[in-house]
């Protein structure tokens, strides 16, 4: 290998690293798991939302228990 292609090498590595990379955001797959959803107040919750933090938004918000804000989500 010459010099010269080398540096054709090296120029072509050093444009590759640093290529604009694809950003890996979660929005749109954090959109698609907000199904559980206030009956009240129509706010979405993630699908892993645990029932303390539903219970506590049902009485702080509402002033309801989490089956009236619920219906579909079993403790």
């Amino acid at each position: 290998m010459t010099n010269g292609a080398k540096a054709a090498d090296k120029r072509k590595r050093k444009v590759d690293k640093c290529a604009p990379k694809v950003a890996k955001s979660q929005s749109k797959t954090n959109e698609q798991a907000k199904n559980i959803v206030c009956s009240v107040c129509k706010q979405p919750f993630l699908l892993t939302t645990r029932a303390p933090a539903l219970e506590e938004h049902s009485q702080n918000r509402h002033s309801k228990t989490m089956a009236e804000c619920f219906r579909d989500v079993s403790k």
